[in-house]
């Protein structure tokens, strides 16, 4: 099959989360490697550019999310100005509301966005073109298939996300590069109902300590990462290293690879360290981890999510609209800790020897 003719210039508008940036970068290996003398520009938010800064030819275009209409207002002047004139095409590529009018400052000819399952907020207003329709995808896939309605298909799947030499100094500097392996907790999700108990959390880590492995704690600056990791700790009989609110984002794709498990609910750190090769042990109640786990491998997933749907929902997760949340309070009590030590078990087990 023959490659099509390449697009003048593309325009990516994929604002958060970390974990979902995480999930487009794929697509940009497929589009570079396509068309490598196209220019892609992307519309990104500020936390997830910090992330990515430095991915080989890319211009990003910061856009704050708490700027509002001025910030809109700003953008399009920016984008007006640019010599060019309009883009080839725009990859809308995420529906809220905010996004969906973002989108409309945008100067673009072809205009590709979600088919109209997947579309809400008036997404359809804003776009030309759709990505087929297709249920039972992995995030990272339907974000993949942006590129279909341009003549070509998403083979391979390939992040080399950029992590500068000092940002991997400072990683190996944290501890010894010894034969001790490493269990790391990155505890909370920007969704607070994913989250998992402090104390269940101690439990599997002193688990992993009884089995002779080293514990590293990480997450963010948020007060409540702190208050989780602090409880962790204190409900622990071991002793972890505790590197939350310690690293830049920057950092966190190099201290994730140190790692040889994470463990962690639905959330950015998840993919980041996917993206990096290194396994994830997901705690999965309140998403569904066949679309939103840890894309690689999910043999170290605990998966209580059709669990999840009949407590709270009436029925089995098979009669779910694709990609449902079921973010109800107490919906992570149905992650035992058995469940999270039987998934370690199982990783300990395949990696022996």
């Amino acid at each position: 099959m023959s490659t099509p003719p390449a697009p003048a210039s593309i325009c990516l508008l994929r604002l958060s989360a970390l974990g979902d940036v995480t999930h487009v970068v794929p697509l940009v290996r497929t589009l570079q490697t396509a068309w490598p003398e196209t220019p892609l520009s992307w519309i990104i938010g500020k936390a997830e550019q910090r992330l990515l800064e430095g991915l080989p030819g890319v211009e990003f275009i910061e856009y704050d999310k708490k700027s509002g209409f001025a910030g809109m207002r700003a953008l399009r002047r920016r984008l007006n100005a640019r010599p060019d004139g309009k883009y080839d095409v725009l990859l809308q590529m995420q529906v809220a509301a905010r996004a969906n009018l973002l989108s409309a400052v945008v100067p673009a000819r072809t205009r590709v966005g979600y088919d109209r399952a997947r579309s809400r907020d008036g997404h359809g207003l804003f776009i030309n073109q759709r990505i087929p329709a297709r249920q039972g995808m992995h995030v990272l896939d339907a974000i993949g298939s942006f590129c279909e309605p341009l003549g070509l298909r998403q083979k391979e799947v390939r992040w080399d996300l950029p992590v500068p030499a000092d940002a991997r100094d400072w990683a190996r500097a944290q501890w010894d590069a010894d034969h001790v392996p490493t269990l790391m907790i990155s505890p909370c999700s920007s969704h607070v109902l994913r989250n998992w108990h402090a104390e269940r959390y101690a439990a599997v880590a002193d688990h992993a300590i009884g089995r002779g492995w080293r514990v590293v704690l990480c997450g963010g600056r948020s007060e409540l990462e702190r208050q989780t990791t602090d409880a962790i700790v204190q409900s622990m009989h071991g002793s972890a290293l505790d590197l939350v609110g310690k690293d830049t984002l920057k950092q966190l794709p190099a201290l994730l690879e140190r790692a040889d498990l994470l463990m962690t609910p639905d959330s950015g750190p998840m993919h980041i360290a996917n993206a990096m090769g290194t396994k994830v042990l997901g705690l999965h109640a309140a998403s569904n981890p066949a679309r939103s786990g840890p894309y690689s491998d999910r043999r170290y997933c605990v998966d209580r999510y059709d669990d999840a749907a009949r407590r709270y929902r009436g029925k089995p997760a098979a009669e779910l609209r694709w990609g449902a949340k079921i973010e109800q309070p107490g919906v992570m009590d149905l992650v035992t800790v058995d469940d999270a030590v039987a998934a370690f078990e199982r990783f300990v087990t395949d990696t022996a020897g």
